[in-house]
């Protein structure tokens, strides 16, 4: 009777399927069935046996034998994104409101009305913001903040790469070792990476030197500067001596910018027609290029495209006396853009296969903002996000970590009601002050011009040419536009981008870096791997 009772199931589970109608599931995974327990018959040798007659090795009874196959599968797993580059992105200056006046002028640029168009960066697919106070200051400068996202901990205003125990123009507590702090470009010399920088202001200027130098005041660039903040410049060591003689400055395999003048004597013409302004005789280029027999020096645009990065271990670039100029107005035909020295740098780290760090710096949008040039300060930052698209148009997001952050905001500010699509660099055209005249979109809190009479009234803006150089008001009279206190943007693509979110505290910036790189001293990927 049983054996007629399991036929007729059986028969009917044919019928259902061949007629398309569910069944239960029982249907499909009787556990009898499954486990061997049902008499053989025609009908259910359908399927095999699952149950009955089957081996089991050994080494499977253990559990542990399961887990440690799933470990070495997710292992296998994350080793496909470990990093193969890391390119910092900096825009000094760079505040919100800059980002978001540049997004507006780029569309405008290309005839629409802007408010809905996007830079590179902004594309990215995580975002957070930056908290850029100091130890000591709740408005930071580009040193402490340098020693922040380059270095991982919060330090005095104006110095840079030492910790918080060492006071502005403390030489002394300054050169104790027991006070220095490295940067994630000596972690990444450590696990064999190439490194380097590029900036537009000067090699020596306090943004790149976070990644190198030990000072207590920005200002130490040379050995005559050292002298007139009143220091012993032999004891004092400046940071063009520090950038060529020590680490990790003297291995970087990239450093291009400007401030030719640091690095050479008083009696020594540049490239650039001029003469450095070294006080003790060292002509520390010529030692730069005694230290790297395979590197290269070049000064000028044409020497830079020249180089075949396939054949050079090392690129020193310095292409002007001081800080280079503005893209806008330089000579085309002598300073490279941004774009170009990112691709020329990017195409030698790429050559090792145990990766790279690279910061690249954007400068002169924090110059121009202490100008109140604000139409010059915005194209200094599109030629900033051209060669983040360049960077990211150059590398795999799979294998490549880009971080684009600021140091530090600028009190721009974007005002009045203005239509959809009015000139971002332009005047307000759907306002008035009370004074019955048109006033600017764009304008400063603290800076050169309030554009007023000798009797304080304000001059009529429409019978003054605009430029790109033009200097936009500012509220209160100042030798210049400063910076601002507000957090700053961080936008992140590539390995382990899901980091570079919420609200952090700018000396997490290289940590999490170092995290994902699997470099520095603090936990890593790598580490936490091992625990799995």
């Amino acid at each position: 009777m049983a054996k007629y009772a399991l036929n007729i199931l059986v028969l009917s589970l044919v019928l259902s399927l061949g007629s398309g109608r569910i069944v239960d599931d029982i249907s499909f995974h009787n556990p009898q069935h499954l486990a061997g327990q049902l008499p053989q018959t025609r009908a259910n040798m359908v399927v095999d046996q699952l149950g009955v007659n089957k081996r089991t090795l050994d080494e499977e009874r253990d559990p542990e034998f399961w887990r440690t196959l799933a470990r070495d599968e997710l292992l296998k797993s994350v080793e496909k994104q470990k990093l193969n580059g890391i390119i910092m992105f900096l825009g000094d200056g760079m505040s919100l409101s800059t980002v978001t006046a540049t997004r507006i002028l780029k569309g405008q640029r290309q005839n629409h009305t802007g408010e809905e168009d996007g830079l590179s960066f902004e594309k990215f697919p995580h975002m957070g913001l930056s908290r850029t106070y100091c130890a000591n200051a709740q408005v930071p400068d580009s040193a402490c903040t340098a020693t922040a996202y380059l270095c991982g901990i919060k330090a005095n205003i104006v110095t840079i790469g030492v910790t918080a125990n060492v006071e502005y123009n403390n030489c002394s507590a300054s050169m104790d070792p027991a006070n220095h702090v490295s940067s994630i470009a000596a972690w990444a010399q450590k696990a064999g990476k190439s490194t380097g920088f590029i900036t537009t202001t000067t090699l020596t200027h306090a943004s790149p030197a976070g990644t190198y130098a030990h000072v207590a005041n920005r200002l130490y660039e040379s050995d005559t500067d050292v002298k007139s903040y009143g220091q012993d410049p032999a004891t004092c060591v400046d940071m063009a001596q520090q950038l060529v003689n020590d680490e990790p400055g003297r291995n970087f395999n990239i450093m291009m910018g400007g401030g030719m003048a640091k690095f050479l004597p008083k009696t020594v013409k540049d490239s650039h027609g001029n003469y450095g302004i070294r006080e003790d005789g060292r002509n520390l280029l010529s030692k730069w290029q005694g230290m790297h027999p395979g590197g290269v020096f070049v000064s000028n645009r044409a020497e830079l495209l020249s180089v075949n990065t396939a054949k050079v271990s090392h690129i020193m670039g310095i292409f002007d006396t001081n800080s280079m100029n503005y893209h806008a107005v330089a000579d085309k035909t002598k300073q490279p853009s941004l774009s170009e020295m990112t691709e020329t740098a990017l195409k030698l780290l790429q050559r090792n296969e145990k990766g790279y760090f690279i910061f690249i710096e954007g400068g002169n949008i924090d110059t121009a903002h202490h100008e109140n040039k604000a139409a010059m300060s915005l194209d200094e930052t599109l030629e900033f996000e051209k060669a983040i698209q360049l960077a990211r148009d150059m590398t795999d997001p799979q294998d490549t970590l880009i971080v684009v952050t600021s140091d530090h905001g600028h009190g721009l500010t974007i005002n009045g009601y203005p239509g959809r699509g009015s000139s971002i660099l332009g005047l307000n055209p759907n306002d008035l002050g009370s004074d019955g005249l048109k006033y600017s979109t764009l304008m400063y809190p603290l800076g050169h011009d309030q554009f007023t009479d000798e009797n304080g009234k304000r001059v009529d803006l429409e019978k003054i040419p605009r430029n790109i150089e033009t200097v936009y008001p500012s509220f209160i009279k100042s030798n210049m536009g400063h910076h601002s206190g507000e957090d700053v943007g961080i936008f992140a693509s590539g390995p382990f981008d899901h980091l570079f979110t919420g609200v952090l505290q700018q000396n997490t910036i290289p940590h999490l870096m170092a995290y994902a790189a699997c470099i520095g001293d603090g936990p890593t990927m790598c580490d936490a791997n091992q625990k799995v």
